[in-house]
């Protein structure tokens, strides 16, 4: 009987042997590999950076296609040593992960694990995600023809374009955004090391998405930085460099989630009145080009997550506009954290108190008509003027009185009392002349009173970076725009951007603003902007009961606004990160100042234009009356 039963298993098992050899043989001959390109690529529209790299895609899943040469090696070795670490020695399947994975599937469990490389790409690329048998033939027999039709590399490069890292992102690309809001080409040791730890299993490993995760990401992170030093990619000394890195807030996922949302959506509102199609955008196959610097954008999205206050209300919005002065090109552009969220853009939208950044408008009006930053004020807190025949009373910030001063002192300390008469005596249908001419819109309403002065109306973003771009193209006005060409499905050029300037201000004018401008950060309540370490002139702008605060500024090379508000101009910003005051020179100039950092990192130090010293440089004596009297 003993001898039976041997015969009978060594009959069933060769039975089974050969069995299984024929139904691969027969899945050998009968299963192709579907088109690789098919899968991964689309004729979406493809949104670039200046300088041609992708932003994003308009008609497709969240996955953008990188070549391996531009996958830095510290990307790929931090994923090599995650998964697959004998991927460039080893065949197309790993016998041992596969014996582990039968003897499971054996025991009840699912079908799982020993996945080389190859393997995962074939699993993901062209199967379905369930864990049988017959797809895991289908797997192997797929990885086989793939690694005797491609190299190794060129499985790879699909590998790291296909693969899903959670959060809605396919591909190291769109992970990377996803994880630290930066191109792959931009991620450091360690956030190259989080990123291949949690491809494993994002469920397990994002930590943001459940407890225990950050833990045990933690310990992966420690497991990819040893399985890189022994494969000789990774030194002890660049090891004990790497710390483990802030990850990004998780955001919505999909191809509009995060920052980057904001920056694909104004593209496209632009597109649609240059007279594109929402049909052209999605299955057109258009490369659009932007203004958009790459440099400079990921700036502006690490100087707001560095300094966006602690424990903030759900409704604190921030934005930032960059513009080139002379040129109108947005260079970066900040609309909020994350589109699916918000879909209102911060930075081009949404309208908020503008304060003191209006007060150089009524600087303008007085150098044109021959007042000079020499000129003499009374700085008393509070004053009392005349409004249509009504009292009109107005105080300083902490109701500080500063006595006799000169427009230049009155400007680096933002000294209500000082500027309303100014407006008063250049007349306010000047000072609303000026902030149109600078280039805030007719759509911002603008009542000349004497509170114009005061930045009672409310602009967006995008309006107040366009005015200071104005003055530091020396008074050329330009028409911001962020789409310079628009490129066909054949390579044919549909649409070239074109720069629509005019000057608008004298540059004698300009010189003096900008002088007066550099006071407001070298001595005044900008004086956050002086870590730039470079010549900048601008304003800070802290509305009514602190609704609203602002840094507003530029270089010669660049302007940028940076606004902090809510949702409501009634909502005060007192307390917000642990401030009794929220001022304009609080966390918009730390903000402008990082982004400035970042942007003009690289870039030549230019000085501005020495003042033209308009009216003279004697004091002039402005008395309540409005007379002027030169001292002796």
């Amino acid at each position: 009987m003993r001898k039976f039963l041997i015969r009978s298993a060594v009959f069933l098992g060769g039975f089974g042997f050969i069995a299984g050899s024929v139904l691969f043989a027969l899945a050998y001959f009968t299963v192709d590999i579907p088109d690789a390109n098919a899968y991964v690529n689309s004729q979406s529209t493809i949104i670039q950076y200046s300088n041609g790299e992708e932003i994003g895609r308009v008609g497709t899943q969240n996955r953008q296609i990188v070549p391996l040469a531009k996958i830095p090696l510290n990307v790929r070795h931090a994923v090599l040593a995650a998964e697959d670490r004998g991927f460039y020695s080893n065949r197309a399947f790993s016998v041992t992960g596969i014996l582990r994975a039968v003897v499971n599937n054996l025991k009840g469990g699912s079908l799982q694990g020993g996945s080389t490389i190859t393997q995962q790409y074939a699993k993901t690329a062209f199967l379905t995600p369930s864990r049988t048998i017959q797809r895991k033939i289908k797997e192997l027999v797929i990885a086989i023809k793939l690694e005797n039709q491609l190299s190794k590399d060129q499985i790879f490069e699909s590998y790291l374009n296909t693969i899903y890292f959670g959060r809605g992102s396919y591909g190291v690309m769109t992970a990377s955004q996803q994880y630290f809001n930066r191109n792959v080409d931009q991620l450091t040791n360690s956030q190259a090391a989080v990123i291949a730890s949690i491809l494993r299993s994002p469920g397990l490993y994002d930590p943001a998405f459940k407890e225990g995760n950050l833990e045990r990401v933690q310990a992966r992170f420690e497991y990819v930085k040893e399985g890189m030093i022994e494969a000789g990619w990774l030194d002890e000394e660049g090891a004990a460099k790497m710390k483990f890195p802030t990850v990004a807030p998780r955001s919505t996922s999909g191809q509009l989630s995060g920052p980057k949302g904001h920056i694909i959506e104004a593209v496209t509102k632009e597109l649609a009145k240059l007279g594109f199609t929402q049909d052209q955008l999605l299955v057109g196959g258009l490369v659009i080009k932007t203004t958009l610097d790459q440099k400079a954008q990921q700036s502006a999205v690490d100087a707001v997550n560095k300094f966006y206050p602690s424990n903030a209300p759900e409704n604190l919005r921030i934005g930032l506009v960059a513009i080139r002065p002379g040129t109108g090109e947005i260079v970066a552009l900040y609309g909020g954290r994350d589109y699916l969220q918000r879909q209102l853009s911060d930075a081009t939208q949404s309208i908020a108190l503008a304060g003191s950044t209006f007060k150089p408008f009524a600087i303008v009006a007085a150098l044109e008509q021959g007042i000079p930053l020499t000129s003499m004020w009374n700085g008393d807190s509070p004053q009392v003027f005349d409004d249509l025949g009504k009292p009109y009373i107005v105080s300083n910030y902490g109701d500080e009185g500063w006595g006799q001063v000169d427009l230049m002192y009155a400007t680096k300390h933002s000294i209500n009392t000082i500027f309303v008469p100014l407006g008063i005596k250049v007349g306010p249908a000047a000072v609303v002349d000026v902030a149109r001419r600078a280039g805030i819109p007719e759509s911002v309403a603008m009542i000349p009173t004497p509170s114009v002065v005061l930045g009672v109306a409310s602009p967006r973003v995008i309006d107040v970076a366009n005015a200071y771009a104005t003055f530091a193209a020396q008074g050329i006005k330009s028409r911001p725009y962020l789409v310079t060409q628009v490129i066909g499905s054949n390579k044919g050029v549909l649409y070239e951007g074109k720069q629509e300037t005019q000057e608008v201000f004298s540059k004698e004018v300009m010189a003096d603003l900008t002088y007066a401008l550099k006071g407001t950060i070298t001595g005044g309540t900008g004086a956050a902007a002086l870590a730039l370490g470079r010549p900048a002139a601008g304003k800070t702008g802290t509305s009514q009961s602190n609704a609203s605060a602002w840094f507003s500024a530029y270089t010669p090379q660049l302007a940028a606004s940076v606004a902090l508000f809510r949702d409501s101009a009634s909502e005060s910003l007192n307390g917000i990160g642990g401030l009794t005051s929220v001022t304009g020179g609080t966390f918009p100039a730390r903000i402008w100042t990082a982004f400035m950092k970042g942007a003009l990192k690289g870039e030549p130090m230019m000085e501005f234009p020495a003042p033209s010293n308009i009216g003279g440089l004697e004091p002039v004596v402005i008395t309540s009356g409005g007379k002027q009297t030169r001292t002796p």
